[in-house]
């Protein structure tokens, strides 16, 4: 063995050594290109420049890459098919994803790739640019230098329309606000390409369905000259001609847009069509035939519908197509249409297709051709984990859901889990630490379920929910905990990135059962504790917003953003003064239930953002603020609604809740086997940088890794006197902040993706010096029993924002 690990570790030495020799002589190594940009312009184009003319698309030939500062892979391709070396050691070492041919150095595709990034920054107005390469040979390896000036960008100046249909000036005219060709702007030739897919899209959704993109042309003029009808490579051979703008501050151009009417004879303008007969088919197969003379046919007030079997109510069909004969055809409620009877899940399969109507002039109709998906789903799910507090968890679940009951769409879901936690003791053995079971039953109805009518967006995808559950909790010799949960609400989307989720019903009871001894040791000597495994019956309302632009738009970065607000007590507490009034003072629901009503308001809100740093690897963050704030008779927040932190997805180099509230540690003997710090108030912070490592088993499962930084805490709003420190002041906020920092890797399976990070404490609030806690110098990493104490393992499904 110790054999094979020398041989691996010379491998890496030669690896440094070089390539060159089984080179032919007139052949050198290309090994390295740089681009250095200069011109009139900011540090952050030229660097968007940089990264631009470096892919391989304007870069032809792109040099061998390097690992650990070797160029490792061209050595193993040159052993594999040069030194022909054989044995299972090398075949297992020699694949093809560990091999890399040499790359030659070959002059032409330099010419090629200048040519590329010239035509490339004539693209995007840089009419002045110059490239030149620069190629250095040493040792019989060549490096090469792109030398670029881009000189200054013409911007737009006037932007007019030659439009001789006054129909369509007119729908031009009216979305004239969202034109992307406005003064000022940078010119680009992909702006021209955008702006007549934008131009195309509103002319078609105007109700102009034989309208086409290639009916709209630019006209672009610097020099008072017409120098070009189509915008593709409008500049090539035509650079010299520019140079009466080079005096300018900011050269400028004019664009004329120009929309034509239809070559076709016939016709002098564009025609506006209309629907005229809608048919629908809720159970077409793939291969189905629509002609089909066996299929039933129900003339409805507004559709056709031809079937072999009722898939879905009548009625309820007819709400979810958007279209109406008569009405305008349009692009926009043609994708309404789809994604309205997409979102009601009862098909697998939505196609709209338009024939035009022979007896009807500028007609359509309409054929919708639904296939059906399986009405009934069930699945089980195994689940095995590892956390800071437990060795070994388990779980199962069993779910069950109908997609269309009673032919409405209306969907029931049912679940069960039970699950357990292991601690691996060193006497005892395997101890049970934790058992749950519990089951959640829900209907999702495709509207809103009002007893009035209200109007919905086309495209808002609203769902009413209604859920029940109940789940029972219990952790050996600490307390059984016994929750019953309903709630009622709306869910809906505002626009394509806004989301909002309204529930003005929820209830929820908490019942406690604390085991003797841990009630006498752990919780009656802290008063915040007693209070907060009190049962509690928790009756209000929330709301949700959401918003997340992660789409084709935004492929360099996006946003999510989530608040939510949550108030327990308020109608609940008037249903108990009625109950009150009509029992005439003797009785409520508290002392019906002998329980007490929590009084609390609870805000967090939740921003992330997100970058493609390439495509191999990204920078995710967060900012997380939280919360909660008891009134009336309740003086603490119910414990199923406290914050805690520290943990797999929160301050990864802290265990799950042993971090605060504030600088205060619990330092009792049932804090080491039982931490439950718990706070009012939590903020968090989260950078985590992420890269591709290799690909594994064809490509199948990806190894990722991350490196990341964590800071925050968990505070109390007023002063608890059991735990000194752990009230937020505005003036301790430094000090009580906790930062940790670590690495991780992940293995991505596409569908899931398992994770684990070590993290590493660098400030700790409790650390008692004169430097704020910061912990630094504390680190002795070559210690076995500090890195026991201090380095955090954290396994957890998915990744931690």
């Amino acid at each position: 063995m110790l054999r094979y690990l020398l041989l691996l570790v010379g491998i890496l030495a030669l690896g440094a050594c070089s390539n060159t020799k089984y080179l032919q002589q007139n052949q050198t190594l290309y090994v390295s290109s740089t681009v250095d940009v200069n011109g009139d312009i900011l540090n952050s184009e030229k660097q968007d420049i940089r990264s631009s003319l470096s892919s391989k698309s304007l870069m032809t030939q792109q040099p061998n890459k390097k690992l650990l500062a070797t160029r490792i892979k061209v050595w193993l391709y040159n052993q594999k098919y040069n030194e022909k070396k054989s044995s299972w050691f090398w075949n297992m070492v020699l694949s093809k994803r560990n091999m890399e041919e040499p790359v030659v150095y070959d002059s032409a595709k330099t010419r090629e790739s200048i040519s590329r990034m010239t035509s490339y920054l004539h693209n995007q107005g840089f009419f002045y640019a110059t490239v030149e390469a620069d190629a250095s040979e040493k040792r019989r390896k060549t490096s090469v230098t792109y030398k670029v000036n881009t000189g200054r960008n013409f911007v737009l100046d006037k932007i007019t329309y030659e439009v001789p249909d006054s129909n369509i000036l007119a729908v031009v005219q009216a979305n004239q606000n969202l034109s992307l060709l406005k003064k000022g702007v940078a010119y680009k030739s992909a702006t021209l390409s955008s702006e007549r897919e934008r131009l195309t899209r509103i002319i078609r959704d105007a109700g102009y369905y034989k309208f086409g993109r290639d009916a709209i042309e630019f006209e672009v003029d610097t020099l008072n000259k017409a120098l070009f009808r189509n915008s593709l490579n409008p500049f090539e051979g035509f650079v010299n001609i520019f140079t009466e703008n080079k005096g300018r501050e900011k050269p400028t151009m004019d664009v004329e847009v120009r929309i034509k009417n239809p070559e076709d004879s016939t016709n002098a303008t564009w025609q506006r069509y209309h629907i005229s007969k809608i048919y629908a088919y809720p159970d077409f197969p793939l291969n189905g035939n629509p002609n089909d003379s066996t299929l039933r046919q129900d003339n409805r007030k507004y559709i056709t519908i031809r079937s072999h079997q009722d898939v879905l109510k009548p009625k309820t069909l007819s709400k979810s197509i958007l279209l109406r004969p008569g009405e305008t055809y349009s692009l926009q409620q043609y994708n309404n249409t789809v994604n309205k009877l997409y979102d009601l899940g009862v098909w697998q399969f939505v196609t709209l297709q338009y024939k035009e109507n022979k007896d009807t002039a500028h007609g359509l109709d309409a054929y919708l051709f639904l296939t059906p998906r399986r009405r009934q789903e069930l699945g089980v799910n195994f689940e095995v984990s590892n956390s800071s507090d437990y060795t070994l968890g388990s779980g199962v679940s069993l779910n069950y859901r109908h997609i269309n009951l009673a032919k409405s769409a209306t969907q029931l879901s049912m679940s069960l889990n039970t699950g357990i936690e292991l601690v691996n003791k060193q006497v005892e053995g395997w101890v049970l630490q934790s058992r749950e079971f519990g089951g959640e039953m829900g209907f999702t109805w495709p509207r809103f379920a009002l007893p009035f009518n209200i109007r919905q967006a086309a495209r808002s995808n609203v769902k009413t929910r209604l859920t029940f559950g109940a789940n029972y909790l219990s952790r050996i010799e600490r307390f059984d905990i016994t929750s019953i949960n309903l709630s009622y609400g709306y869910d809906w989307n505002e626009s394509l990135y806004k989301r909002w989720i309204v529930k003005p019903f929820t209830l929820n009871y908490v019942g406690v059962n604390l085991d003797p001894n841990f009630k006498a040791q752990t919780v009656d000597p802290n008063p915040y504790l007693k209070r907060s495994f009190e049962p509690a019956l928790i009756g209000g309302e929330s709301v949700s917003f959401i918003y997340s632009n992660n789409d084709l738009l935004h492929q360099r970065h996006y946003s999510y953003f989530r608040a939510n607000i949550e108030e327990s007590g308020l109608w609940l507490n008037g249903i108990n003064s009625l109950v009150d009034m009509a029992t005439g003072r003797k009785s409520n629901i508290e002392s019906l239930t002998k329980v007490n009503i929590s009084n609390f308001v609870k805000m967090e809100a939740d921003y992330r953002h997100y970058w493609r740093l390439g495509v191999h690897s990204g920078l995710a963050t967060r900012i997380y603020a939280g919360v909660g704030i008891p009134y009336s008779t309740s003086s603490v927040l119910p414990y199923v609604r406290q914050f805690t932190s520290g943990g797999p997805n929160s301050i990864r180099a802290f265990r799950l809740r042993t971090l605060g509230p504030g600088s205060y540690k619990d330092t009792s003997a049932s804090a080491q086997i039982f931490p439950d710090q718990t706070g009012d108030m939590k903020l968090e912070g989260n950078v985590e940088y992420r890269f591709d490592l290799l690909r594994m088993f064809g490509g199948t499962i990806n190894l990722k890794g991350a490196t990341f930084l964590d800071m925050g805490n968990i505070w109390m709003i007023k002063k608890d006197l059991t735990r000194p420190g752990s009230e937020f002041r505005f003036d301790q906020l430094y000090h009580d902040l906790a930062i940790g920092t670590g690495a991780g890797l992940r293995l991505d399976f596409s569908f899931f993706l398992i994770r684990l990070d070590w993290g590493i404490p660098v400030k700790v609030p409790y650390y008692a010096d004169s430097n704020n806690g910061w912990y630094l110098s504390e680190w002795n990493l070559g210690d076995g029993k500090w890195r026991r104490d201090n380095i955090i393992w954290n396994i957890a499904i998915g990744y931690p924002f």
